[in-house]
């Protein structure tokens, strides 16, 4: 039998490409998938290839960024230390300074409490200690009689330097002859 096709020429090829199903048509592609794939698979490989590249420089840069900061770190630290040694040497000149300030300007006071001293003395007394602790001075000695050691008194009173003058003890020794008058003195000295 021989079959003979005497549809429009349109409607054959519409048939030959494929099956119609209530206006939806199937057709298979005109080009090749395999090629598609092939491009689509070439491209991915280049995406990823390249992703990696660029993380892979990053990464680099970053190490070397890292260890530049590192090493900057380092001669910070140093330079923080030498910082806090300077800083502690500093501190100690200064006390130092404080020191030699506190001597010099004290230093003349010693010469100034020996001079008004000296000119208060009664030629009859005779001083065996003399102690100054922060302002107040005591005086020990021995004088032939207790007029001496009165008139010691008086004077340091009368020189004006010496203020809140208290005799502390005051003993005659009565073995001896003559009999000597050992006594102690406190007062507090003014510049």
């Amino acid at each position: 039998m021989i079959k003979i096709n005497l549809a429009p020429l349109d409607r054959r090829r519409r048939r030959r490409a494929g099956f119609q199903l209530a206006d939806f048509q199937f057709a298979l592609p005109s080009f090749n998938l395999g090629v598609l794939f092939a491009v689509v698979y070439i491209a991915v490989v280049v995406i990823i290839g390249g992703y990696w590249w660029y993380r892979a420089s990053t990464a680099s840069r970053l190490a070397a960024q890292i260890e530049t900061d590192q090493r900057e770190l380092a001669s910070l630290k140093a330079t923080i230390g030498q910082g806090a040694k300077i800083k502690e040497q500093l501190a100690d000149l200064q006390n130092r300074i404080k020191a030699i300030q506190e001597l010099t300007k004290n230093q003349g006071r010693p010469i100034q409490l020996l001079d008004a001293f000296l000119d208060t003395v009664p030629p009859d007394l005779w001083i065996t200690s003399l102690e100054e602790k922060t302002s107040m001075l005591r005086v020990s000695g021995t004088a032939y009689s207790t007029t001496a050691v009165a008139d010691f008194m008086a004077n340091l009173r009368r020189s004006g330097k010496f203020k809140d003058v208290d005799i502390l003890v005051a003993r005659q020794d009565l073995a001896k002859n003559p009999r000597p008058v050992t006594f102690e003195v406190t007062c507090r000295f003014e510049i």
